[in-house]
């Protein structure tokens, strides 16, 4: 059995998720050390049950291994885990990374470069137009644009990328042979035919229902650099992915809406709440060049000023050093509590002061 093949045993078990497996890796080394455990074994593992040890050591009557390949092979599909050179550097960062990817198409180095575009399946034809336009633009300049292949807006991005001829990966709430909505297996296919790829990382008939579209967004967002709402209700599944995509260290943006626009009522209410108001594909990446610290001004130039800050936002600026500092280190050196801390932290990313880099590191803008 090879890595891979354990990781799709592994991932098929009912009670397996991302962070068990990590935790048993930590112990067992592999997945195929993880399937071939001693149950006494297992049991001493942090958060692993009764339920888990009988699973993982019944697995074979419980997982079709075999039949499992074999749809992949006869769909054409390939099969991606966090060992392979193939999965997106960014995804494995997150807190609950995907055990695999199932990839219908191709992934290539450029995709982890990539915006994720989201918003309402019931959506305005301002709201379908400004998506296509935008992921046109994003794609255009070399960025790979990912959405979630549903009707609305997801649709729109996916469109307006494939317009551009350039890279698009829609990641689904189901499994590849049961994709949905069915109305989009052309749009997927012609994804698939050497534009990008269809992703999940549920097994093959998995079918897509009210959880799977939840884990879907949390790839969304932890593959881009950052999340662009183009429309949103009050409601919208799309704020569960900003949200996500904050907690992910991620950039969030949103274009405006009509003010009396139920459709627009959640986009809207992200910009009070500080995101990006977004008109073209510039203010994306105008945004994105500061991913990384800026260069100290040359020797004669002056530093941009800092706004007034009061004295704990000074204390936590103060504490992140010149390189990426860790938020635990930044509580540590400032003495204030983490939950302080964090608060204030975005404060000072609202201010254009700091950046949050994934795994909850920050480096200074000014």
């Amino acid at each position: 059995m090879t890595s891979t093949e354990a990781c799709i045993a592994l991932n098929m078990l009912p009670t397996m998720g991302p962070v068990r497996l990590r935790k048993l890796l930590e112990v067992f080394q592999t997945p195929e050390q993880v399937l071939a455990a001693r149950r006494d074994d297992l049991r001493k593992v942090d958060g692993v049950g009764r339920e888990v040890v009988d699973q993982i050591s019944n697995w074979e009557s419980i997982v079709d291994l075999p039949a499992e390949l074999n749809r992949i092979k006869d769909f054409g599909a390939i099969v991606i885990t966090q060992f392979s050179q193939q999965y997106p550097k960014s995804l494995r960062e997150i807190h609950s990374p995907p055990i695999v990817l199932y990839v219908w198409g191709e992934i290539q180095e450029r995709d982890h470069h990539a915006i994720g575009i989201i918003g309402a399946r019931r959506t305005t034809h301002y709201g379908s137009e400004s998506a296509k336009k935008l992921a046109y633009q994003l794609a255009y300049a070399g960025l790979t644009v990912i959405s979630g292949l549903a009707r609305g807006i997801d649709t729109a991005a996916h469109q307006g990328a494939l317009a551009a001829k350039g890279r698009t990966i829609a990641v689904i709430g189901s499994g590849l042979s049961k994709l949905y909505p069915p109305e989009n297996k052309a749009l997927a296919e012609k994804i698939r035919n050497g534009n990008g790829a269809v992703v999940s990382e549920f097994s093959m008939e998995i079918e897509p229902d009210r959880q799977t579209f939840p884990m879907r967004n949390r790839i969304i967002s932890g593959w881009s650099h950052g999340i662009l709402v183009v429309e949103a209700g009050v409601n919208s599944g799309a704020l569960i992915t900003a949200s996500q995509a904050l907690e992910q260290g991620r950039a969030v943006y949103a274009v405006p809406g009509h003010i009396n626009a139920p459709s627009a009522i959640g986009s809207n209410r992200l910009i009070q709440q500080g995101a990006k108001l977004v008109m073209d594909a510039n203010d994306i990446l105008d945004d994105l060049q500061i991913l990384v610290p800026e260069a100290k001004p040359a020797p004669g130039t002056a530093a941009r000023p800092l706004p007034e800050l009061n004295e704990q936002e000074r204390r936590v600026y103060d504490a992140i050093e010149a390189t990426e500092t860790p938020i635990d280190q930044i509580a540590s050196e400032c003495d204030l509590p983490s939950s302080t801390v964090s608060s204030i932290l975005l404060a000072l990313e609202l201010k254009r002061l700091v950046k949050q880099l994934p795994g909850k590191y920050f480096v200074k803008l000014a």
